[in-house]
């Protein structure tokens, strides 16, 4: 038998795999949708592709589609077995050979195109096999840690995106904490949703203060005691939304433009779970799309400006800083 020719993308057209990614966002996050708008074309393609593979993996971890309600889980083994069809999907995308998946040959163009590395890539599927696990953070540490694999590391694989050299430490450290910062306001709008998956990604050591057994933490009669954590996930994601806006200064206009949005409208939904209190989980909280356009007006005269506010704590951490260390 011949051998596959290599071609990036599996052999798809460009522009057929822009179209599929492109409905892909529009389906699966308003939010990043919106923002992404915001760039120039080359890079709003190229941030399509990328996060049309990060939601295809993510719906074939969780058995879900397009981010809705989590399909039957299996046991261990077969969450195990989804995690491992991302690994070999995500490798066969990056030797340029066709996966039959038109989300892992989106990702094996804009890997191409871009030079992401499949470590890149691994980084971010180790944050599903967690999931896979049944895991959950012990210490503020930990989430930190979850929150690097599911968004950090997409956070500098969109950097690269953007152009910014992979020497370039202290730019991809700043891209890493806006992906933190995402994550975060995620953790605390979806509290709930997540219990109720049996997940939980607050720290044990921070229920722990509480008193609560697992799962207890999101039962109605604790949204009170609840809502008084939010304070500390909340400064915690302002810290790393703050550091990464010395980031998006380096970027070009229209790059710095989309980021400087998606930062404000993630970190509303964030502000808004701590404005919300113990209501904050009887519906889900949202940005409206008078808001949107609201912040993504905003970011444009805070991007014109580019003055951005030094963080009131002094960066001391890096991107490394998140990753596992031995034993985790």
């Amino acid at each position: 038998m011949r051998a596959t020719p290599a071609r990036a993308g599996g052999g798809r057209d460009r522009a057929v795999l822009v179209d599929k990614s492109l409905e892909s966002i529009e389906q699966g996050s308003h939010s990043f949708a919106a923002a992404s708008k915001l760039f120039d074309r080359a890079t709003r393609e190229r941030s399509w592709l990328l996060y049309a593979w990060c939601r295809r993996c993510d719906d074939i971890a969780d058995n879900q589609d397009k981010g809705g309600p989590l399909g039957d889980q299996g046991n261990l083994k077969d969450a195990e077995d989804r995690v491992q069809a991302l690994r070999v999907l995500t490798k066969r995308a990056f030797e340029e050979q066709p996966t039959a998946d038109a989300a892992f040959d989106a990702f094996g163009l804009v890997a191409d195109e871009c030079g992401l590395t499949l470590a890149e890539a691994n980084d971010v599927i180790a944050g599903f096999a967690l999931d896979a696990a049944r895991w959950s953070p012990t210490t503020e540490a930990d989430m930190l840690r979850y929150c690097y694999h599911v968004a950090g590391a997409v956070g500098i694989m969109m950097a690269r995106i953007m152009g910014v050299h992979p020497d370039d430490g202290d730019t991809l450290d700043r891209a890493c904490d806006l992906g933190l910062a995402f994550q975060m306001a995620n953790i605390a709008r979806d509290i709930v949703e997540d219990a109720e998956a049996g997940r939980c990604y607050l720290p044990r050591t921070w229920l722990d203060t509480m008193g609560w057994q697992a799962g207890e933490h999101a039962l109605p009669e604790n949204r009170f005691k609840l809502a008084s954590l939010m304070p500390r996930l909340i400064a915690l994601m302002e810290k790393h939304e703050a550091a990464a806006k010395l980031g998006a200064k380096r970027l070009r206009f229209r790059q710095r433009w989309a980021v400087l949005a998606a930062a404000r409208i993630y970190g509303a939904i964030g502000r808004k779970v701590l404005d919300r209190g113990q209501l904050a989980w009887d519906t889900r909280t949202r940005v409206n799309g008078l808001e949107k356009v609201w912040h993504m007006f905003a970011a444009f005269f805070e991007a014109i400006w580019n003055r951005p506010a030094q963080p009131q704590e002094p960066i001391i951490w890096s991107r490394h800083d998140f990753k596992p260390v031995a034993g985790w």
